[in-house]
């Protein structure tokens, strides 16, 4: 059998280099001008299936900026930071993804959540409120979404209710909102307390429902929506926060909203508070019991704020829990 040492690795390298030098003059295709660079990413979505219902991850884009002060209401930025170079992340800044689904059932075109919408989209430039641009991308038509579920009222969850114009996006589509979110949101005294960082979502979510003439169906956690998709309260992250488990067969997923924000944090760090949590600590709990649910539970997650396409398993690791992204597949 033949063996390599050093001397024969040399050699071979420098008759290598000497054949490189000769290339150009036995007639060899030179090489041509670089391409300039495209500019842009490809088209945002992912395909998987739970038993029989076909799950479309539908990005939205992504919120780059810096790291606030406040970013987690209850640790200091400097542990923040040492989270962030600990994933592999720039200290002093925090990207947050943004990734709504639809559901194929088999009977309904089911959209669960809608991203920023229009308004974000030009403002950012493309890099946000890409949610509709990439439906389309996917093959999916607005037109034929026979039913939106919203999680909660933040604006990146409602925003793609609504096209550039300010009419539905979702005209056939019957509009299913958490019944204590519609409570607080809807409430003009609420709106008159809130605190001015809040202001803005209330009235966003005038705007929004204003323009489907308040026709919404109001539902409750722990009810069927529709098959194969029943409802869970988790609240905390918002005062009706509900989180959706997708079943088919023997496979299942959780649709876990904002339960967390980022991984790299909120889950390695379940004690921490979200500057977006409006109750922080009814959050951290409902975390928790979920989180200990998905690990116990093998049960895969589909997290709204997980990097796209934001699906993976659970497994606790001592005070906090590591994700493990679910393996990409060239086929459904």
């Amino acid at each position: 059998m033949t063996q390599l040492n050093r001397r024969h690795l040399l050699s071979a390298a420098a008759l290598a280099g000497a054949a490189g030098a000769l290339a150009p003059l036995v007639g060899t295709t030179p090489a041509l001008a670089a391409a300039p660079p495209v500019g842009k990413q490809a088209a945002g979505w992912y395909r998987y299936k739970i038993g029989d219902m076909e799950v479309t991850v539908v990005t939205d884009g992504a919120r780059p900026g810096p790291l606030a002060d406040n970013f987690v209401a209850n640790a200091k930025k400097e542990d923040v930071n040492k989270a962030l170079e600990a994933a592999f992340m720039e200290k002093d800044k925090v990207t947050i993804p943004f990734n709504p689904v639809v559901v194929n059932t088999g009977g309904k075109l089911i959209a669960i959540d809608t991203g920023l919408g229009a308004a974000v989209n030009a403002q950012s430039k493309g890099a946000m409120g890409q949610y509709h641009t990439n439906l389309t991308a996917a093959g999916l038509d607005a037109k034929n979404v026979d039913m939106v579920i919203i999680s909660h009222f933040h604006g990146d969850h409602i925003g793609g209710l609504i096209n550039a114009e300010g009419k539905p996006a979702f005209a056939n589509a019957e509009i299913l909102v958490p019944s204590a979110e519609w409570a607080y949101w809807t409430d003009e005294g609420n709106a008159s307390r809130a605190p001015e960082g809040l202001k803005g979502n209330f009235a966003l979510v005038k705007k929004v429902f204003d323009a489907h003439g308040n026709k919404v169906t109001k539902y409750e956690g722990g009810k069927e929506l529709a098959p194969g998709i029943t409802s869970m309260s988790t609240f905390g992250h918002t005062p009706g926060h509900t989180s959706h488990v997708l079943s088919s067969g023997k496979s299942t997923v959780m649709l876990q909203a904002d339960v967390t924000n980022v991984p790299y944090l909120f889950a390695r760090h379940p004690g921490w508070h979200a500057v977006f949590d409006m109750d922080g600590k009814m959050a951290e709990e409902t975390r928790r019991k979920l989180y200990d649910q998905l690990a116990a539970d093998r049960m895969m997650v589909q997290a709204y704020h997980y990097p796209f396409p934001s699906v993976a398993h659970v497994e606790k690791d001592g005070n906090g829990y590591r994700t493990t992204p679910a393996p990409w597949s060239p086929s459904i």
